[in-house]
């Protein structure tokens, strides 16, 4: 028996429009997209074959009446549309971060409890097949008693001073820039293989500072940024993030043990690249390169880079997400592991401002 098609509506399409292959690779309907440029909008509906376009994410939940709803709005938004969405009776895929704070992200997550309804997070960057590898191997115990784990994203989008500002550079709807633009994955992804954050210090600073926001306001969220922290386990961490680095457009993730090591690596300059890179090694040997099946069909290599992202790796978030609506349930990346993330962002967000440690919550 063919199961069953879901009706799904995108609220946000920069890096919503990812989220539009991704859900009609999986036999969703997108029935809606909604964008304050409805002429931009319109162009994207067109291209997908999505039958409405609103300007207020308020018009798509109300005409619309989805059965999932993506937040791929700016911040700012996300806890009102997420309450708004839950209370239609809407199952939620919310990009990251979740919130603007942690007392946002609680609250989004009570609200799902109380419509029972799936939310999840779209850390969509856990699914690329080296990396599920990479976890597989660290919760096995490959690497041992991991001493050091080290993690690293770079890009240069924003080096140039002439680039075109974005809502990530404005701290009031943002909440963060790159923290919460690469640095979330990062956290998210030693959270996965290696558990809970304790500490955290940090320094972060902006490449163009006379750079203007959108709004005309000067530039006020972190470009580049250095966090150390100290895990539940006792391993220390260092994730060191730049959206104007030069050259780069890659990221990773190396742990050491008192057995092994294991380093991931994605460089989006690769052919193929969706699939990652592995290397690992034990008892003193050098690295040598792990293999890993692709994960995903050939076709997700196919169209612009935004579907690429969309059918490589949003599309088997996508489907463990659909199988949590049918089952009920809501597995990680959760919005549990949305908040727990997010605890920690506020944690280094502190120590930027203070140049100390920050303690990170523990779970509740």
């Amino acid at each position: 028996m063919a199961r069953r098609s879901y009706t799904v509506g995108v609220i946000g399409l920069g890096y919503g429009r990812a989220h539009i292959p991704a859900f009609q690779a999986n036999g969703c309907q997108v029935v809606a997209v909604c964008q304050r440029n409805v002429d931009a909008a319109r162009k994207v509906a067109e291209r997908y074959g999505v039958p409405q376009v609103h300007e207020r994410w308020q018009d798509l939940l109300g005409s619309a009446r989805p059965e999932i709803v993506v937040i791929a709005a700016p911040p700012v938004v996300h806890r009102e549309i997420a309450l708004a969405a839950f209370a239609g009776g809407a199952h939620v895929l919310c990009e990251k971060p979740l919130a603007m704070t942690a007392a946002e992200g609680r609250e989004m997550l009570e609200a799902a409890a109380r419509a029972k309804r799936v939310a999840m997070t779209g850390f969509n960057w856990r699914f690329p097949a080296a990396l599920r590898r990479f976890h597989e191997m660290a919760q096995a115990g490959y690497a041992g008693r991991v001493f050091t784990v080290r993690g690293h994203w770079f890009g240069a989008r924003w080096a140039d001073v002439g680039a075109a500002a974005t809502w990530r550079m404005d701290r009031t709807i943002g909440g963060s820039g790159a923290l919460g633009d690469m640095g979330v994955h990062l956290i998210d992804m030693v959270r996965v293989g290696f558990g809970e954050f304790v500490r955290v210090v940090a320094r972060a600073g902006t490449a163009h500072p006379d750079r203007r926001a959108p709004g005309g306001g000067p530039t006020d969220t972190e470009d580049f940024c250095t966090i150390v922290a100290d895990l539940a386990s006792g391993a220390q961490v260092t994730l060191e993030l730049s959206r104007a680095a030069r050259g780069r457009n890659d990221h990773g993730l190396e742990a050491y043990g008192d057995q092994g090591a294991l380093v991931y690596r994605m460089d989006r300059d690769r052919p193929r690249w969706w699939t990652g890179q592995l290397w690992a090694t034990q008892d003193g040997g050098a690295l040598a390169p792990v293999k890993v099946p692709a994960g995903v069909p050939r076709s997700a290599g196919e169209g612009d880079p935004m579907e690429v992202i969309g059918k490589a790796t949003i599309a088997p978030l996508v489907k463990r997400f659909l199988g949590a609506v049918r089952k009920g349930v809501s597995p990680s990346p959760s919005f549990e592991d949305g908040l727990r993330a997010q605890h920690v962002l506020d944690a280094i967000l502190e120590s930027q401002r203070s140049g100390a440690w920050v303690t990170v919550p523990a779970a509740t």
